[in-house]
């Protein structure tokens, strides 16, 4: 049975007094049971939030990483340090990583292997911009980012992951995939690992991502192979988010 579990991505939004009423908010509707639930604040904020949610079964996690351990690379942050500061979970190949600063499978497939060495949770980002998807490219593309990964660390690196596919072109749009395109994508994600270890593909967790909102969280996440939900604008508003949750509980 796989454990839902709902992240929230920040981004680059929040202040010190913002996540302060975030948090409490979130921490009014944590009862420990449910979906596993992760926060994902700025760097700048990881270590006040994690200090937070230390007592509640809310877990912190990392919007990015550097590929390299330490060294002369200014303004990077090693998962060492993001281990050290409380996290368990390390967003990785986010599509604004991927197009807005050129990360390319191969540097994400070097970040997922980084965060591993330091017994951190990755959680791969997958997905296709609305022309790859409209000429019929979106397994094509979501295959290549996958077996970036599976080639560098090797099929039994996903018993230790998570997977989220998210649609570039449904991503701060409005615009969301429908519940059956979500589980289609979802679907071959898992056939991808299976085809390398079925019993890791069944307990592989596959999240969505892309302008979920309570509105639309309970049939998204009611699809077979849908698993929870990577929440960016939605989980800033802590109401709305705990629906989400909620969501994906029942």
């Amino acid at each position: 049975m796989r454990r839902p579990l709902v992240a929230g991505n920040w981004k680059m939004h929040g202040s010190r007094a913002e996540n302060t009423r975030l948090i409490e908010e979130l921490l009014r509707g944590d009862e420990g049971v449910g979906p596993e639930v992760v926060v994902c604040p700025p760097f700048v904020y990881l270590w006040e939030v994690s200090r937070q949610i230390r007592d509640s079964s809310i877990v912190l996690g990392a919007q990015d990483v550097c590929a390299e351990a330490q060294g002369a690379y200014t303004g990077e942050v090693s998962a060492a340090m993001l281990r050290d500061v409380g996290c368990r979970y390390v967003i990785v190949g986010h599509s604004e990583r991927r197009h807005l600063y050129q990360e390319d499978d191969q540097a994400v497939a070097r970040k997922f292997v980084a965060v591993q060495r330091e017994g951190l949770v990755p959680i791969l980002c997958v997905g296709e911009t609305l022309a790859e998807r409209e000429r019929g490219a979106t397994e094509d593309v979501v295959g290549r980012q996958l077996e970036a990964v599976l080639a560098l660390a090797g099929v039994a690196a996903f018993s230790q992951a998570v997977v989220a596919y998210e649609p570039v072109w449904a991503i701060g749009t409005g615009k969301n995939a429908s519940a059956e395109q979500a589980q289609a994508v979802h679907a071959f994600v898992r056939s991808r690992i299976a085809a390398k270890d079925a019993i890791l593909a069944a307990s592989l967790r596959v999240l969505y991502g892309g302008s979920v909102k309570a509105a639309n969280a309970a049939e998204i996440f009611a699809q077979a192979d849908v698993d929870g939900g990577l929440i960016g604008g939605a989980s800033l508003k802590g109401e709305e988010f705990r629906r989400i949750c909620q969501a994906v509980a029942g």
